[in-house]
């Protein structure tokens, strides 16, 4: 029995969030430049994406480049961009194939023109399917996500929209970057890495956490799966007991 044959399609989490770790210490290990493990990769990510609309997993965000990654040397990060948008031109069919809905999160408008103008226009091409929304965390700092969401909620303040005592979680959530979709219950960190970096901090307040050791290009959907299967294990209790579930 392979391990997606254990996996109980009737308690799917409803959002996969994941930190895309190792690749340029995975290409190191082989003696090779960062850029040939982040090319590589781009297999593991479509290995995710299939894997997620194989067992019907609505929502798969995928942390591609924080803010913090502006700080690599130059020439990796204009590598990065450059694989981003030959990447988003090779998987367009396997967007269209799988029924994947593309959006994005973050400060978009710090990646180069090309760049923004090819997501764009993928984003519009998906707009229509319906079997998993893929998010892409560009430029992205959940820090700076929840600043961004602070500031909105003082205008509305200001503008006498609400009032201090109406601000709660729900108003926070509602002013994030991922308004429209389900907090991740599972969030996955490949690389052996166990840290969440600035990622969806607020969203993952419930999640389950899982930390492969394996560096990203050698993630497969069997490592999605049996994500899952050991997810379906835990017991969620959002701070109840036992008894009460």
């Amino acid at each position: 029995m392979s391990i997606k044959d254990k996996v109980d399609l009737q308690n799917l989490p409803e959002h996969v969030a994941i930190i895309m770790d190792g690749n340029g210490r995975w290409a190191k290990g082989l003696g090779k430049l960062r850029i040939f493990g982040h090319q590589n990769g781009v297999s593991a990510v479509r290995e995710a994406m299939e894997g997620a609309v194989e067992l019907g997993i609505p929502y798969l965000t995928l942390y591609a480049f924080s803010s913090e990654n502006w700080n690599r040397p130059k020439l990796e990060v204009l590598a990065l961009m450059e694989l981003l948008v030959s990447t988003l031109n090779k998987e367009i069919k396997t967007f269209q194939d799988n029924g994947i809905r593309l959006q994005t999160i973050g400060d978009i408008e710090k990646l180069p023109k090309n760049c923004q103008s090819k997501l764009a226009e993928t984003i519009a091409l998906t707009a229509n399917n319906t079997a998993c929304v893929l998010t892409l965390a560009l430029s992205y700092s959940s820090q700076k996500e929840i600043v961004d969401a602070t500031k909105r909620i003082c205008q509305q303040v200001i503008d006498g929209k609400m009032s201090i005592d109406q601000i709660d979680e729900q108003v926070i959530s509602n002013n994030l970057y991922t308004a429209d979709m389900p907090n991740p219950d599972l969030l996955i960190r490949t690389s052996g890495e166990q840290r969440i970096s600035n990622y969806l901090l607020w969203q993952i307040a419930y999640a389950e956490l899982s930390f492969l050791s394996k560096m990203w290009p050698e993630f497969t959907r069997e490592d999605l799966f049996e994500c899952i299967y050991n997810y379906q294990q835990r017991e969620r209790r959002f701070g109840k007991t036992s008894e009460q579930l």
